[in-house]
């Protein structure tokens, strides 16, 4: 093992690539501890311990702990993972922006311009949003250490430039580096945080602060984990090869074709994409819910507030919510990476059928109605990784539904108020750090393969990765 990652400091560009991706993670990283200016720190923290259970932990995860400590890095990637689910949306329900779209490297870089426009348009909003909600002073107590007039533009200034600056750090990873980076950024935010997460679960166990779980129902809950693990690469790896056979055709003096391969089919070609895009979505409206205009606060408002309340994590309808958005967003999201029609196209431009099925347009309703099936399964495999955490920490909450809420009064407690275990790695961390270390190997073992090196696996066990945003 050693000798091979060796191998990757004996290939100059593949060297430089590593060494970029690092010195833009450690960038990165320095950013996460330069707060904003005229915080309170310690007013925040309490005020984060107070809503861990809301939305905005999951916005904090994506921002790798920023958003608890307000740091120029507070917004994180989440503006322009939103800024990109709206204009992949409108490459489909809009014509001539599908239009703009094919018309190749062009038309993809005029997208990915007005991307980055509607990131920081999203980051303004997002960062105005925040610095109302800091400095709100109808409790009485305020979160800022400066006049209101002077923080707002400061605090939206600040925010904004650090997901601008983010969203280049990413695309510079990408195009310099290995990796995709935007995946990379949020799996670094993640696993800085776990050393602290071991210490709080070592911390809670040896005080007794869980009661009833004991040391060796901790060590269950690692063996758990650790087999959640594995099912996520278990699953990652999983594809279904439809079997494709080329005819024999002589192109000069030469005889081309003849041989059989395989169309390999993905179960979850999505990623962790379609996790990250619905809680985007579901996230999104809450960070609103807590910021006050002119005293008003949509928490508080007769309307709104049932609404609000209803949709927080753990809430039966926020969970439907996601399950939905998971499903429709896996669809999505293959809908775009594969063309069953070009697909079958190419095989037919290059003498390749499927074994009983004609060529054209049957090969592509084929491939369509195999695809349809496995991302069902794909679909549902996200939701089931989604959803055990959830039950672990703070359950779901089906005694809360309007009027059939008492029905499930006899429900097992563990489902409706949740084991109470804090565990660093909930569902949707998992799939990101296990996802995209996967793929970052897969393209450095390719890189390896290509310049006649051994990869990190034996040839009859290749890591197969999976497309990224």
């Amino acid at each position: 093992m050693f000798e091979k990652i060796a191998n990757i400091f004996k290939i100059p560009d593949l060297r430089k690539r590593v060494l970029f991706t690092l010195g833009m993670l450690a960038v990165y990283r320095l950013g996460s501890h330069i707060p904003t200016p005229g915080i309170n720190a310690d007013m925040l923290a309490q005020f984060f311990n107070q809503n861990s259970g809301s939305a905005l932990g999951l916005v904090d995860l994506f921002s790798g702990g920023n958003l608890r400590k307000l740091t120029v890095f507070a917004l994180g990637i989440m503006p322009y993972i939103t800024a990109s689910i709206i204009f992949q949306l409108l490459t489909v329900i809009y014509e001539p922006l599908a239009k703009l779209q094919k018309e190749g490297e062009l038309g993809r870089r005029k997208i990915t311009q007005w991307t980055r426009y509607v990131t920081v348009l999203l980051g303004i909003v997002q960062s105005f949003a925040i610095a109302l909600t800091l400095t709100n002073t109808s409790t009485g107590q305020t979160m800022v250490t400066i006049s209101r007039a002077a923080f707002i533009p400061l605090c939206v200034i600040t925010l904004t430039a650090g997901t601008a600056f983010i969203m280049w750090l990413g695309e510079q990873i990408t195009e310099r580096g290995i990796g995709n980076g935007m995946s990379l950024l949020i799996f670094a935010g993640i696993v800085v945080g776990l050393p602290k997460g071991i210490e709080n679960l070592y911390e809670k166990v040896r005080d007794n602060a869980w009661g009833a779980l004991t040391p060796i129902a901790v060590a269950f809950l690692i063996v758990g984990m650790i087999a959640v693990v594995a099912f996520i690469v278990f699953v990652e790896r999983s594809e279904r090869r439809i079997p494709v056979q080329y005819a024999k055709r002589i192109v000069g003096r030469k005889m081309m074709g003849g041989q059989s391969t395989h169309l390999p089919l993905k179960v979850n070609s999505g990623g962790v994409m379609p996790v990250i895009f619905a809680s985007s979505i579901l996230s999104a409206p809450l960070l609103f819910s807590g910021a006050h205009i002119f005293g008003y606060s949509l928490q508080d408002s007769s309307f709104f507030g049932p609404i609000l309340r209803a949709l927080a994590p753990g809430e039966p309808w926020y969970e439907l919510l996601q399950m939905v958005a998971i499903i429709f967003f896996a669809y999505f999201y293959i809908s775009i990476v594969f063309r069953p029609d070009d697909i079958a196209d190419n095989m037919r431009k290059y003498g390749g059928f499927i074994p009983g099925i004609r060529p054209g347009k049957r090969t592509a309703d084929f491939i369509n109605d195999v695809l349809t099936r496995i991302t069902l399964v794909g679909a549902l495999y996200l939701i089931i990784i989604t959803i055990i955490p959830q039950l672990l920490i703070s359950g779901i909450h089906f005694n809360h539904l309007w009027l059939i809420g008492s029905v499930f009064d006899r429900l097992p407690t563990w489902m409706t108020n949740g084991l109470g275990v804090n565990f660093y790695f909930g569902g949707t961390s998992l799939l990101i750090v296990v996802g995209v270390a996967m793929d970052t190997v897969q393209q450095i073992e390719s890189q390896l393969i290509m310049r006649h090196y051994d990869g990190f696996t034996p040839k009859s066990g290749r890591i197969r990765g999976r497309k990224s945003w």
